[in-house]
């Protein structure tokens, strides 16, 4: 039996209820919990959330997208309303398994997305970048307050001066099982210390206390053990999609320095946006700018119509788009041909 996630049922925070839900299976079985919000014929735009967070998270996002996107969210497995798995079923290459999953259940045949992960979400992009099937479904990429290895050393939730300390007080962190309990003034002001930034309002912080607090603690811990290891630097050099950066200056879990390190890997990094102030959670924080961000790579990388695009508005390739990369291909094996022969 799935359960109902946490979170607020009122105000701009509240998530909106999807045109469609459907339970996506993984490689390994796993059930995946997907919603569909938007038109169905708008371009597409698939989210997928941070550690101890659910669809709800995106709640801001998806209701501004959605007037003219159709937008695919899903929970992680073990998190919302996707069923916890086996130890064993803790992994980015389940996190990568899931994706695909959900790309291929979710979208139509042919159709291609604008992808955004958060957190461990974008992480969850990086550890797919060699799957065929996120080459060939993702237009492009917006990585949110991500950070692809090292996360124990370089978090600065403990901003301890030993570096040593510091990375075994996040390790303990990330594989804690100790209980949050009941949302309260404490655990508030607890969350918003270190997951948000200063200028986080009431309301937002309410709205990320009441989805972290309803994630499982046996969940929290197995993928907290993900995360303590977590090595996908290499996966970032092979996301050869166009994809955009975001963080928040303020992010003390993944600083930063991720997110500069991410955009001088990228081989075809659109920019980095820092917000000034912003926090781990800026997909709540400021969602405006998160918004802001995919609606430019919908427009510049998937939204492209008529003879000379070359894509329908789904951004579904069609004969003459096909027919031109051929011959693109064909153009390259030639001019190799010809380097060879004047070698």
């Amino acid at each position: 039996m799935t359960r109902r996630p946490g979170h607020v049922t009122t105000g701009p925070y509240a998530p909106p209820v999807p045109r469609r839900t459907m339970t996506v299976t993984s490689a390994d079985g796993a059930r995946i919990h997907t919603e569909i919000h938007g038109a169905e014929d708008a371009p597409a735009v698939v989210l997928a959330h941070g550690w101890t967070c659910s669809t709800a998270f995106w709640a801001p996002v998806v209701r501004e997208l959605a007037a003219d996107h159709k937008v695919v969210v899903y929970d992680q497995r073990g998190h919302g309303r996707s069923p916890a798995v086996r130890p064993a079923g803790h992994s980015t290459h389940a996190l990568a398994d899931d994706l695909v999953a959900v790309l291929e259940g979710a979208l139509e045949p042919g159709e291609r997305a604008v992808l955004g992960g958060h957190s461990m979400g974008g992480m969850t992009i990086m550890a797919a970048a060699e799957r065929p099937q996120l080459r060939a479904r993702a237009a492009a990429v917006l990585l949110c307050s991500t950070g692809p290895s090292e996360l124990p050393a370089e978090s600065r939730v403990f901003p301890f001066r030993s570096p040593g300390a510091r990375r075994r007080a996040h390790r303990l962190m990330l594989r804690s099982r100790a209980p949050l309990g009941p949302v309260s003034p404490l655990t508030r002001s607890a969350l918003k210390y270190a997951t948000m930034g200063a200028g986080s309002t009431p309301e937002q912080v309410e709205a990320c206390a009441r989805i972290v607090h309803a994630c499982p603690t046996g969940v929290r811990a197995h993928w907290g053990r993900v995360l303590d290891s977590l090595e996908l630097i290499g996966g970032v050099g092979r996301l050869e999609m166009p994809t955009a950066v975001i963080a928040g200056t303020a992010d003390r879990l993944t600083p930063l320095v991720h997110a500069r390190r991410m955009a001088s890997v990228l081989p075809d990094c659109r920019g980095l946006t820092e917000l000034p102030g912003r926090g781990h959670m800026t997909p709540i924080e400021e969602p405006e700018a998160v918004v802001g961000r995919l609606r430019a790579l919908v427009q510049d990388h998937l939204r492209v119509t008529g003879v000379d695009g070359g894509r329908s508005a789904h951004g579904r390739a069609t004969p003459d788009d096909d027919a031109r990369a051929r011959r693109g291909e064909q153009h390259k094996g030639d001019e190799q041909h010809k380097k060879e022969k004047t070698a």
